[in-house]
């Protein structure tokens, strides 16, 4: 078996809300939310989500704080991830996000590798980022700009993110 069957890609992202999830402000998120899920589960390299029983995790708390809202995936690696972030709609949405999420300073995404099958929870994915903000990326926690590689793999680079997104990792 090879490193990259035997670790799969875990990412955290939270959003901290600039209006309830029923308010008109939020509409097209909360529209836009199933489409984006089902192409997430169909995309390439895609293994699992968080979700709740309505089929999302926007009921799912974070942090102990009902304006932050959670988005947890697992991914056969960086790659499969980013090429999901950047085309179609996840991509619209992300180019949108300012309208839907604050601009915080703290870190709001963190991956990390997961032995296969694992499915991370809501406090490993806080510890994670707890970890991130305090002491920077690390193969505990890392960002997209700064990944680690799987334990015992070959060091991996930075990916290119497109310019007019940023990187929300």
């Amino acid at each position: 078996m090879t490193e990259a069957t035997v670790y799969q890609l875990a990412q955290v992202n939270i959003g901290r809300l600039k209006a309830p999830l029923d308010s008109p402000q939020l509409k097209a998120f909360v529209d836009n939310l199933d489409p984006v899920n089902a192409d997430a589960d169909s995309a390439d390299g895609f293994v699992w989500r968080l979700e709740d029983e309505s089929g999302d995790a926007t009921d799912i708390a974070v942090f102990g704080d009902e304006w932050l809202i959670i988005n947890m995936s697992v991914w056969r690696d960086t790659n499969a991830l980013t090429a999901y972030m950047y085309q179609g709609r996840h991509r619209e949405m992300l180019a949108r996000r300012r309208e839907f999420f604050e601009r915080v300073q703290e870190a709001m995404v963190a991956l990390w590798w997961v032995p296969a099958g694992h499915r991370p929870t809501v406090a490993e994915a806080e510890s994670r980022l707890l970890h991130l903000r305090a002491n920077g990326p690390t193969p505990y926690a890392f960002t997209l700009r700064t990944p680690y590689p799987p334990q015992g793999a070959e060091p991996v680079t930075a990916l290119e993110i497109p310019d007019d997104l940023g990187c929300p990792a």
